[in-house]
């Protein structure tokens, strides 16, 4: 097992953990698309148009090489969607994340050191809608470092600072292709409470669902 530590992030971070939260997510582009195909109505139109050709063609040749590339056509259509979406969050708050999160009061930024190299970021920051909450952010931990604990450890970094600052729960989004992260936040003790397909076309027509967790952070008695 590695030894690793937290540490609060620092300017000279910037650059490794912005690849770090890219990476990471970029590795759920072949989830997204296998999500995608199970939708009833892709599966409808790929097994239309496959039909369809077979029978004005007479052949297997044609529809096979027809569905293929359509699937390859939208791997990539989906891969720039993806990538679209990494490029807004490393524009948003990952654009400067010392004044976002080092210098806004009720927000942190943490790293984890292991073999001299950051393998792994959490975030957080007060939440837009309860006073009172703090939302967890940008869980990421390199791929070569998982199994040994660094999320866990995360999580439970951020829970305490949310105790040691007054909050009285932790929130966390995730969504529907991050099977492993729900069950890692659960095994810490978050509950999900709310479950919803993201409001927009492109949301709606692949049944992309968030799902919203909670970790109610008991008083001191």
């Amino acid at each position: 097992m590695a030894n690793y530590k937290i540490r609060k992030y620092d300017n000279s971070d910037y650059d490794t953990v912005r690849d770090l939260f890219s990476s990471g997510m970029s590795e759920y582009v072949p989830s997204v698309c296998v999500h995608v195909l199970k939708q009833p109505w892709v599966i409808f139109v790929l097994t239309c148009m496959f039909l369809s050709l077979m029978m004005t063609s007479k052949s297997l040749i044609l529809p096979l090489l027809a569905v293929t590339l359509l699937l390859a056509l939208g791997r990539q259509v989906l891969g720039y969607c993806w990538k679209m979406y990494i490029d807004h969050c490393l524009k948003e708050d990952l654009q400067d994340i010392q004044k976002t999160y080092m210098e806004s009061k009720g927000s942190n930024f943490w790293v984890v050191e292991a073999d001299e190299s950051i393998v792994g970021t959490v975030a957080a920051k007060p939440s837009d809608e309860k006073h009172d909450e703090l939302i967890l952010k940008r869980m990421s931990v390199r791929k070569d470092y998982r199994g040994i604990g660094i999320a866990k450890a995360l999580s439970r970094e951020v829970i305490g600072f949310a105790r040691s600052n007054g909050y009285k729960s932790v929130i966390l989004n995730t969504l529907m292709v991050q099977s492993e992260a729900k069950k890692m936040y659960e095994n810490v003790g978050f509950k999900r409470y709310i479950e919803y397909v993201l409001p927009t076309i492109y949301g709606r027509l692949v049944n992309f669902k968030i799902s919203k967790y909670r970790y109610d952070i008991l008083p001191v008695t």
